[in-house]
């Protein structure tokens, strides 16, 4: 995560500055770990469970998609907000004393074009909320680390972004193949305690790093009722689910490729990521 690598950049595209959290509606304390993360890179963080607090997950409750599948809770958003506040007050505070627990995760399958399933997770509404928010304190983090060639699953950043710089590499850039490849089943392998390791990099907080861990560990209710606790991976579909895979393939994949490919190449190098 040495600051040669944190801060490559892309020349032919002017990207977003990376900050998270710069617009009016984010809690002035995102926009602080944000500043943190950026000014010091080798910086732990140490009070993120603090900040899940009845405000904060308030302020994260209009970004939840109120029109999701429910979770093995089968609440459903308009019955929750029917006493948003007192429903909050009660989650913020088992959140507080350490007695708030991971749901069952529900799995379903979607169908694909292949005529293959995919597996995708839908956690209880509290869970979903909870991840949400700490799902914006990792961006907050991460968004300073991330690599330009890094596409999926961040804000301002779409396929189409992707797209056009690798366009404009291969047009102006000295290429003589190229090469797509797909990582097989990412969601369902990813390894738990590599992740965790990758995570403790920048999180001094167990507390936070034990709600990861939850929801890394919590059953999934399969479609026939039988529940499977997984040894590796993170339900596709989860909240938190998108953000964790960018942290993984960040270490894995993406500083693995500038600091041991890139070194070993005597010709130009070029590599676009999208989720």
């Amino acid at each position: 995560m040495g600051k040669d690598l944190t801060e490559v950049r892309s020349s032919q595209r002017k990207l977003m500055p990376d900050t998270v959290g710069s617009e009016q509606h984010e809690p002035t304390s995102l926009r602080g770990i944000a500043e943190k993360a950026k000014a010091d890179k080798q910086h732990r963080f140490r009070d993120l469970y603090r900040e899940l607090t009845a405000d904060y997950l308030l302020r994260c409750w209009p970004f939840l998609n109120k029109d999701a599948a429910s979770g093995v809770d089968r609440i459903m958003a308009d019955d929750y907000a029917k006493d948003l506040h007192g429903n909050i007050q009660l989650l913020a505070e088992r959140l507080k004393v350490k007695k708030y627990r991971a749901k069952l995760v529900r799995r379903v399958w979607i169908p694909k074009e292949n005529g293959k399933e995919r597996p995708l997770g839908i956690p209880a509404l509290e869970d979903k909320l909870v991840q949400l928010a700490c799902a914006k304190l990792l961006t907050a983090i991460y968004e300073q680390d991330f690599l330009a060639s890094s596409y999926g699953y961040r804000p301002k950043r779409s396929a189409k972004h992707a797209v056009q710089d690798l366009t404009f590499d291969l047009q102006y850039g000295s290429y003589g193949y190229i090469v797509e490849a797909d990582v097989k089943g990412f969601f369902d392998h990813m390894d738990h305690d590599w992740l965790l390791k990758m995570l403790s990099l920048r999180i001094d907080d167990r507390a936070f790093l034990d709600l990861i861990r939850k929801w890394l560990k919590a059953g999934i209710l399969e479609t026939d009722g039988t529940v499977i606790n997984p040894e590796t991976g993170t339900p596709q579909g989860g909240i938190v689910s998108p953000i964790l895979a960018d942290v993984y393939l960040h270490f894995a994949l993406d500083l693995w490729f500038e600091k041991v490919v890139k070194p070993q190449c005597i010709t130009e190098v070029s590599r676009r990521r999208y989720a």
